[in-house]
């Protein structure tokens, strides 16, 4: 809960440079390595000094094959710089590529990266791999998408619901990584106490949860089948009152033998399989506004006293947030 509360005041405050764990980084990183030989790679929301992500590929810049990494650093106020590594540059001429080999290149603006000397970088790159300020992860996504970049990025899982993130997910332009263990991660940040329980407690650090990982870049998690064995009874999957889908509260719960539409919990994303399932659309927030009219014709949907904005809506009462979709083949 205090994980949530201060990425809520970060997201207002705009101090929300949660700079992420190698160990994570790690752990995440090593299912896409296939995607980096010979790719040129750009952290462009980081901090070169503090960030681990320019450390990690640093590290490992000769074991995955990179051909450059680019970091750029930020500074409100004034000039400021970029570091590069490119594998063609060796330049203590010891017969290998690492950190000893970095340029500290001067920048002519801030860092930030929507200004047109980073965005000029971002053009010229592969993948970006990062942790965006969370505040900013809507025009961070659109910028993007805009230049059809390849990307390992952090994120807040509620993102899967705004407006302008999830028609991506639907059509499967974006979807999540392997994600964080609980979705729960430490991040350092200056700024918060950790209110944090004594065991996740971790110095210098903040507890921040309901994170995890946003990608295009395919992994073998993706296409893992969910494995069903609950059956379609009307008393466990009530009908809406307001969509002509049924509810399913757990995931684990998805009846294999259910042809028509269901709503399941927004944690189901992390489980999805495009290969498995199809998306229609989601019962969330202000989603109804959002929604094709084809959309809702095909859910039949029908405005409701409880409704606020298109949440689903059982017996006159709301539930949580939901995600709606189809087997692509159910099972009988």
């Amino acid at each position: 809960m205090a994980g949530n509360k201060n990425l809520h005041r970060a997201n207002l405050e705009k101090n929300d440079e949660f700079y992420t764990q190698l160990s994570d980084i790690e752990n995440e990183l090593k299912h896409y390595i296939h995607h980096f030989k010979d790719k040129t790679i750009f952290c462009n929301c980081d901090d070169p000094e503090e960030s681990n992500f320019f450390r990690y590929f640093a590290l490992n810049f000769e074991h995955l094959g990179i051909k450059k990494l680019i970091t750029t650093h930020f500074d409100a106020e004034k000039t400021t710089y970029k570091l590069e590594i490119d594998c063609e540059l060796d330049l203590n001429a010891d017969g290998k590529i690492d950190f000893a080999d970095v340029q500290r290149i001067p920048l002519q603006q801030n860092g930030d990266f929507r200004s047109p000397e980073c965005v000029d970088i971002l053009k010229s790159c592969d993948i970006v791999i990062t942790n965006p300020p969370f505040s900013l992860f809507r025009e961070y996504v659109a910028q993007l998408m805009e230049y059809e970049k390849k990307f390992v990025i952090v994120g807040n899982q509620n993102a899967i619901t705004y407006k302008e993130i999830f028609p991506l997910i639907k059509n499967n332009q974006i979807w999540l990584g392997k994600g964080f263990s609980g979705n729960a991660a430490h991040f350092i940040n200056k700024h918060y106490v950790d209110y944090a329980t004594a065991g996740d407690h971790r110095e210098g650090m903040i507890r921040v949860s309901g994170v995890t990982w946003f990608t295009n870049l395919d992994l073998a998690k993706r296409h893992e089948e969910l494995d069903l064995w609950a059956t379609y009874n009307p008393t466990d999957y009530p009908h809406y009152d307001n969509y002509d889908a049924i509810e399913v509260s757990k995931t684990k719960n998805i009846p294999k033998d259910w042809d028509g539409v269901m709503g399941v919990p927004i944690t189901f994303m992390d489980k999805y399989n495009p290969d498995q399932f199809e998306i229609i659309w989601q019962a969330s927030g202000n989603t109804r506004a959002s929604a094709p009219k084809e959309i809702l014709e095909k859910l039949k949907y029908s405005a409701h006293f409880e409704d606020r904005g298109g949440c689903t809506v059982i017996n006159g009462k709301r539930t949580y947030g939901r995600i709606l979709i189809k087997h692509k083949k159910a099972q009988k």
